[in-house]
């Protein structure tokens, strides 16, 4: 099996692992695989490996940095990485060389990863299907927006990436390629130097092969300072979280969408998960959805389409020639949008962020499916219905694997807590991985 971050980073501060030897060992698996999986834009071998033994240095001093030292790690192409470009799938954006980290990549860096290069995004982070496949099934999509980050992760490429999420960019691609994926409570960490697509939806978040793993990242990356986040409503992060093995969590069955979107396999599924889940202690509360929740997707598209368009429109017509059909659709569909309809989805917003806090009156953290299905075709990014309404609200969530469907692909679950409690929600979702204890083991590729 891959190594993990937390399991890796003892093995190195310890000495019995050479961050150099971890790099190689990602390095070779991206020359096995990737002429397969197509997870790359740019790989920096030689940067990464001098890298690395800049790492061992410093380690060897007793300079260790914590356990991000030395982790090989992947980067989105939609993050600034100085020196290198920034292209977000664009064909005119590929030469486009970054002058300053993204401030999210600048914390990698000071906490001592490993850049190994940048994956693949969609185009513009939208819909349109990228060039990567998922290791599962090379017939399957990864998901998008951040394709490349998880199909990586999937096959032992790296051991932590970048992803960002405006709809389900990070919980889709990690759920189909059987990894984990944390979107973050809006706002909890920072979005400059990254290419934006809505700014009131767009989220930056890690992938990971478990949540110990996010946990990790996230920590790196989050926001604390005080005069920003760490008040009585949006307190600090202080993680690491655990939840005693004699509390079990309350988990709130969140119901409709989440029942009439699901296929036969997520809903067998999230049927064994309950029972798993409810065996070990867990109360299980059925929740029913807001009354604003009726108008949640159609309402995430009209913000999302409108705020693309304010940041794609003068580049759509100078350039047409660069941009694929659905993310061309999305842009022509917010230019299209009244002003009125776009401020009543903006009110809408609010009145059901408002109304999502009463879910969580008795429970500690909201279950539902990852996705509606396990991954479709990859003529698609798939469905994201199941993700979009927490990047709408800006809500927390984690999700990670918990079982294979009858045709050898992974399903995962999601777990959605309170604006700014992913100290809580840690908690819960490690309790559930602990509990549920499975192992995907790696995906099909010889």
């Amino acid at each position: 099996m891959f190594p993990t971050i937390h399991t890796a980073a003892e093995e190195i501060r310890s000495g019995r692992l050479s961050p150099v030897d971890l790099v190689q060992s990602c390095l070779e698996r991206i020359e096995r695989y990737e002429d397969r999986v197509h997870a790359w834009v740019l790989i920096d071998r030689e940067g990464a490996l001098a890298r690395a033994k800049e790492c061992a240095r410093e380690i060897e001093r007793g300079g260790w940095r914590g356990p991000l030292h030395g982790i090989p790690v992947g980067i989105k192409d939609i993050f600034d990485v100085f020196d290198w470009p920034t292209a977000a799938g664009s064909r005119l954006w590929k030469s486009s060389i970054a002058r300053q980290d993204a401030t999210v990549v600048r914390r990698l860096r000071q906490a001592g990863a490993v850049f190994l290069g940048k994956t693949v995004t969609t185009q513009y982070a939208s819909f349109d299907p990228p060039p990567t496949r998922n290791p599962w099934n090379t017939a399957r999509t990864p998901g998008g927006s951040s394709s490349g980050s998880a199909a990586a992760l999937a096959c032992g490429m790296c051991l932590g990436a970048l992803g960002s999420q405006t709809g389900g960019s990070i919980t889709r691609p990690a759920s189909y390629c059987g990894v984990a994926g944390c979107k973050p409570t809006f706002g909890r960490v920072p979005i400059d130097g990254v290419v934006p697509l809505a700014s009131s939806l767009d989220h930056v978040g890690p992938l990971a092969r478990c949540v110990r793993d996010l946990e990790i990242l996230l920590q790196a990356i989050a926001s604390n300072e005080p005069e920003a986040l760490a008040t009585a409503t949006n307190p600090s992060l202080t993680l690491p979280a655990r939840r005693s093995a004699a509390c079990p969590p309350r988990l709130g069955r969140l119901r409709g969408l989440f029942d009439y979107r699901a296929d036969s396999a997520v809903a067998e599924m999230m049927r064994q998960v309950c029972t798993q889940l409810g065996k070990k202690g867990a109360t299980l509360i059925d929740v029913p959805e807001p009354a604003a929740f009726a108008e949640v997707l159609p309402r995430h598209r009209t913000v999302m389409a409108v705020e693309s368009a304010a940041y794609h429109q003068e580049r759509l017509r100078r350039h047409p020639e660069d941009y694929e059909p659905l993310i061309r659709a999305l842009v022509e569909e917010g230019l299209s949008c009244p002003a009125p309809e776009y401020a009543r989805c903006k009110e809408h917003q609010e009145l059901l962020r408002s109304e999502m806090r009463s879910c969580f009156a008795s429970v500690d953290a909201l279950l539902t499916p990852a996705t509606t299905s396990p991954a479709p075709d990859a003529g698609t990014t798939g469905n994201p219905a199941f993700n979009s309404p927490w990047s709408y609200t800006g809500f927390p969530t984690i999700s990670f694997p918990v079982a294979l469907s009858t045709d050898g692909l992974p399903l995962a679950i999601q777990l959605v807590g309170r604006p700014w409690s992913e100290n809580e929600l840690f908690a819960t979702a490690l309790w559930c991985e602990e509990v549920l204890s499975v192992t995907l083991g790696e995906p099909p590729l010889k």
